[in-house]
């Protein structure tokens, strides 16, 4: 596939998405979904924004342009104690690779107490960002440091031991860990022990 290719079809996907701001932080990506079903079939509803905030937004990705359209409609809607505000997207959504989206109820509960933290001073051990976490959040259960020597900076998935702990990791956006200013986001994605990896034939 040419770059031309996958081009063309991330603008295609861009015209079936929509983004949606001014929602109230209490609303779900199930009730959102529900909002938008009336207008299409609906590919991937992704909430964004801190969960700590009193308003986040998400992209509404539809099968077709005609659900996107319709959707439009829906601004001013009511939901929580918000109206929504409805737009034509100008990205697509990022992929989470679905091999590695919480499978279970468990995983679902593991991935509210995990955080994703990138722009980690490659200087900063694995021990480091586990004791700055635990004085500042809470007892951590897992955390994977992610990244090489070749980057500048490494990310990591930091699993608290409670929900609560990851809350409070959202606030340490900004805090500087080593030389640099870590960015803290709520983790998609629950930190699994290593698999291992399978042998190449």
């Amino acid at each position: 596939m040419n770059g031309r290719t996958s081009l063309a079809q991330r603008e295609e996907i861009i015209r079936r998405t929509v983004y949606v701001s001014d929602i109230d932080h209490q609303v779900t990506e199930e009730q959102l979904a529900a909002l938008f079903i009336s207008c299409g079939q609906v590919v991937d509803c992704r909430v964004c924004g801190d969960p700590n905030s009193v308003l986040r937004f998400a992209f509404i990705e539809f099968t077709d342009e005609e659900g996107a359209r319709n959707a439009l409609s829906l601004a001013g809607t009511m939901l929580g104690y918000y109206p929504v505000r409805v737009l034509p997207s100008k990205t697509a959504i990022a992929p989470v690779n679905p091999t590695f989206l919480p499978r279970s109820e468990d995983e679902r509960e593991m991935c509210a107490r995990t955080i994703y933290c990138t722009n980690i001073d490659k200087k900063v051990t694995q021990a480091d960002v586990k004791l700055f976490f635990e004085s500042v959040c809470g007892e951590v259960q897992r955390l994977r440091l992610l990244g090489d020597y070749n980057h500048s900076t490494r990310i990591a998935f930091v699993e608290f031991v409670m929900a609560e702990s990851a809350i409070a990791a959202l606030n340490c956006s900004g805090v500087v860990l080593g030389s640099l200013p870590i960015r803290v986001s709520p983790s998609k994605t629950p930190v699994r022990p290593r698999a291992p990896r399978p042998s190449m034939h």
